[in-house]
């Protein structure tokens, strides 16, 4: 087989970014735990925008050319990749408080469950048969990842089911907006579409800390808890997107999907080295069923996408 440089750079650079996703969730965004959450993710996007600013900013001139869909992709793109799903991931993760970190990243990847869906409701796509058996499996094993062969505790003291409920709620988020990703590159590069993300998300963000009355709260920020949103912003923050962004551009979905795996993978890694924490036995067979189902879906909805 001939060596495809322009496929290995893609597929990297998804890797890269994933690992650094995982890095993310089970290192860095759980250290800002004692700040508010609305806050916490409205930095994770002005910041790097700020600087962004720096070295892109002759990505204004696309301003004057966007037309009423081009402002509508990029604010259902920002709403809910941005500021829905990362709201919803970061509230997961402060809820568990350092524990079962690995569950919430895990349960991030039902997303294309999510994404399919969504797909065939507003799109009008059609299922394949066998989306129905690959989706309720990933849910099962999503349950027993989550709660292992023991009963779900819904008392008020307990956060783990609630913990789940948000990380479900960041894979409809980040699952729906996959489809308008795909979209805003099909027409804009992967510098503008990196750019304007970070633009609309922190627009978004600014209503929300406004409304909230959080944004009188940033001189509270002690220094540590800065270098922890510096890191964020230049590595697993708009670092990522970046990468992710450039790789999508130069492989397709179904290679993509196989490179994403890094991200649970590597969401193991940093809990068990950094936090001294591991799945139980059942939780290792859950995760593993749940990433199988995961890739066996994404990949028959590639596969079909190529015979269309």
């Amino acid at each position: 087989m001939k060596f495809n440089r322009t496929v290995f750079t893609g597929a990297m650079a998804i890797c890269i970014a994933a690992i650094l996703w995982g890095l993310d969730g089970v290192v860095l965004t759980p250290r800002l735990y004692s700040l508010d959450i609305g806050l916490v993710v409205f930095i994770f996007h002005a910041l790097p925008f700020l600087i962004m600013n720096i070295f892109m900013y002759r990505q204004y001139r696309y301003l004057k050319n966007f037309t009423l869909g081009d402002v509508l992709l990029f604010f259902l793109l920002s709403l809910f990749g941005g500021a829905v799903g990362t709201l919803a991931i970061v509230k997961a993760l402060f809820l568990v408080n350092f524990k079962a970190l690995t569950i919430v990243v895990l349960l991030q990847k039902l997303q294309p469950v999510f994404a399919i869906t969504l797909a065939a409701l507003l799109l009008g796509e059609k299922l394949k048969r066998n989306f129905l058996l690959w989706s309720a499996l990933a849910i099962v094993a999503g349950y027993f990842l989550t709660f292992g062969l023991h009963v779900p505790d819904m008392e008020t003291h307990s956060r783990t089911a609630l913990a789940a409920a948000f990380s479900l709620l960041a894979a409809f988020s980040f699952g729906s907006s996959t489809v308008f990703s795909k979209k805003v590159l099909r027409k804009f590069s992967f510098f503008t579409a990196t750019f304007y993300r970070y633009a609309f998300t922190s627009l978004i963000m600014l209503m929300y800390v406004l409304s909230t009355g959080m944004l009188k709260h940033i001189p509270e920020i002690n220094g540590f808890q800065w270098m922890i949103f510096a890191i964020i912003g230049i590595t697993t923050g708009s670092g990522a997107i970046f990468l992710y962004y450039f790789g999508l551009t130069r492989i397709r979905a179904m290679l993509a999907t196989i490179c994403e795996l890094c991200f649970p993978v590597s969401a193991i890694f940093f809990d068990y080295f950094v936090n001294d924490r591991t799945l139980t036995p059942i939780q290792w067979i859950s995760a593993a069923v749940l990433i199988f189902a995961i890739l066996k879906l994404s990949l028959e909805k590639e596969q079909e996408a190529s015979r269309i």
